[in-house]
């Protein structure tokens, strides 16, 4: 099987994209609209143009390149993921995807290949969360999900808004319904991902090719008590806010196994107010991911969250929940498996198909095309830490895949 794509190039990319980081040594930290969010764009614009790309920025940020096709009038088909990363994270989850995406671009360039059908690449936004919370902020507004009221009142951890930061990035706030994709606007989007999990280092399989995507909830949960002084205080007459939500944390695996034994549920964020080491805290707010096979047992996870949350309102605390991000389970297109398969078995490529565990923009964009998903080994299954890794020639392998299944789709 001969390889048209270049590990070497692939590598080159990731590891240009992984130094525009915050945290240097500490993992890859770059978040959405920061100073290292403008190089890697700026990194990654070069790299498009030099693949015979033409390139732009949207209204929201996220970068699109684009390879014209032999009719200009068709849909394109539309390649890539996100450039944003948790804080310490790694250097492949979403830039792997990226960078498949410009691989793909440049093995056409070198084949001299016009597709029929044009080819946009693209490197989007907030996909994490990590600066703005709830996550696939790029995808939901190309999809007309969140226009400029609804993001108005997003806000960071340092209390600058979503729309302060986009004009400190040269965007406008009220400007953003302009990125929307019609449905129809694109006759379909390919994702390729580290797997983030063990599954295809343990079977040997060259790459997964994803079935379906799994329903997921994203919540905030607030519980007010009343502060007081710490050391003056008894025990019993107290309502500490922070010991009601360990309460429920700790339930919560429980509570989870009881409705689906595969379904899963994450605490990863909690604040405490107002935080002084002698005050009986006063509020806790902490995040609850929940997600599962069927949207069904995501709903019956939250509802026995929140009876539980309601016998806390009767010995007195307060409680609130705000529902950040909730996404069915979506079915990957029929025809773009079949293409990304035709294309690893012409490489000779073991493949399996497999569920995704992770929420990625794939499913957001199902809402307007038809989409496929493509994963690669992870070592040890890490992902969302400094040791996240996939060997190179793995990526290449997957990148080929990609590269295929494309010049299939834009025939």
């Amino acid at each position: 099987m001969a390889q048209h794509v270049s590990e070497g190039r692939i590598r080159e990319m990731i590891e240009a994209v992984a130094a525009f980081t915050a945290t240097p040594g500490r993992g890859t930290t770059r978040l959405t609209y920061s100073a290292q969010h403008r190089a890697a764009l700026d990194y990654l614009a070069g790299r498009m143009q030099e693949a015979g790309l033409s390139t732009r920025i949207d209204s929201v940020g996220n970068l699109v390149g684009r390879l014209e096709g032999a009719d200009p009038s068709l849909a394109p088909v539309l390649v890539g993921s996100h450039i944003d990363s948790v804080p310490n994270g790694g250097a492949f989850d979403g830039p792997a995807g990226v960078v498949a995406a410009i691989e793909t671009a440049f093995c056409m360039q070198q084949l001299g290949v016009t597709p029929r059908r044009p080819l946009e690449v693209i490197a989007m936004i907030e996909e994490e969360g990590g600066r703005f919370g709830g996550g696939l902020l790029g995808s939901r507004i190309l999809t007309g999900q969140l226009g400029p009221e609804a993001l108005a009142p997003m806000c960071d951890s340092e209390g600058v808004s979503l729309g302060e930061a986009m004009a400190g990035f040269g965007l406008a706030l009220q400007e953003t319904g302009a990125a929307a994709i019609p449905e129809g606007g694109i006759h379909a989007f390919l994702e390729l991902h580290i797997e983030q999990g063990p599954v295809l280092e343990q079977t040997g399989d060259a790459v997964g090719i994803v079935t379906s995507i799994v329903a997921l909830s994203q919540l905030e949960v607030r519980i007010t008590g009343a502060a007081g002084h710490a050391g003056t205080t008894p025990m019993a007459g107290r309502r500490d806010a922070l010991v009601a939500a360990a309460g429920v944390i700790a339930e919560l695996p429980g509570l989870c196994a009881a409705i689906d034994p595969r379904a899963v549920v994450t605490v990863g964020q909690i604040d405490v107010h107002p935080g002084g080491a002698n005050v009986i805290p006063e509020a806790a707010i902490f995040s609850v991911d929940v997600r599962a096979d069927r949207v069904g047992t995501v709903d019956a996870i939250k509802s026995a969250l929140r009876t539980r949350l309601a016998s806390l309102e009767a010995i007195g605390y307060a409680v609130g929940t705000e529902e950040l991000l909730a996404v069915p389970e979506t079915p990957m297109s029929e025809e773009i498996r079949g293409a990304l398969i035709a294309a690893a078995e012409d490489c000779g490529f073991a493949w399996r198909p497999m569920p995704s565990g992770a929420g990625h923009d794939a499913m957001v964009l199902s809402k307007i095309a038809p989409v496929g998903l493509i994963f690669v080994p992870s070592r040890d299954g890490v992902s969302h830490t400094p040791e996240e890794w996939t060997d190179y020639d793995q990526l290449a392998r997957g990148v080929e895949v990609v590269f295929r299944a494309t010049r299939a789709l834009t025939a």
